[in-house]
């Protein structure tokens, strides 16, 4: 029972669009699948460092400082703030512009790091639900297989769903207000982290 209930809440978290998985969507859309897929990756390794971090202890240690909860605040914030500038001033081609800038592993990894959500959703995962009371190891090896094989289709999904927009051949009006959607939606993560955070 208790695993169904840590399925059901890994699913609602991991669903809720936020910086990964709009920014994911974003390159889809700009650079294609297979190009995309760098940026997948990368998110992936954040995601799971950041669930090390939190499963360790370590992440606590590091939020529970003011100054260095506040600094990645302000670092994801303004990644995100670039991203989604780059995405709403991209005229008529839905993702970013000019198609310059193309995120890679590193931008994906880093983005997880910085991603205040990724810590949040991680705590919330691996502190926040005592499936076996006396195996820890058993319940972080079940628990971080349940969230990787949830994690892993819907951040594909959403890949898959910024290609199929670009191959959608959307008039120009259509793709700047998907472009104008995307950027919100990112801006919005970051004013609720702010709110969060205050």
């Amino acid at each position: 029972m208790f695993v169904l209930t840590f399925v059901v809440a890994a699913i609602l978290l991991i669903i809720t669009p936020g910086p990964g998985v709009l920014s994911l969507a974003g390159v889809g859309s700009a650079f294609g699948f297979r190009s995309g897929l760098k940026y997948f990756i990368g998110l992936f390794i954040g995601n799971n460092l950041v669930g090390v971090l939190v499963i360790s202890g370590l992440g606590a240690l590091v939020l529970a400082d003011p100054v260095t909860r506040t600094l990645l605040l302000v670092l994801s914030s303004i990644y995100l703030i670039y991203l989604a500038s780059t995405i709403a001033f991209s005229g008529s081609n839905i993702g970013f512009k000019g198609h310059t800038y193309m995120p890679g592993l590193k931008s994906g990894v880093l983005l997880q790091i910085i991603n205040p959500k990724a810590y949040v959703v991680n705590s919330t995962m691996y502190s926040g639900f005592l499936l076996f009371e006396n195996s820890y190891l058993l319940e972080v090896l079940i628990k971080v297989s349940i969230v990787n094989a949830i994690w892993l289709p819907v951040h594909v999904l959403w890949l898959y769903v910024g290609v199929l927009i670009k191959r959608l051949d959307l008039s120009t009006y259509t793709q700047r207000i998907i472009n104008y959607f995307m950027a919100i939606a990112m801006v919005s993560v970051v004013a609720l982290s702010v709110i969060a955070a205050l």
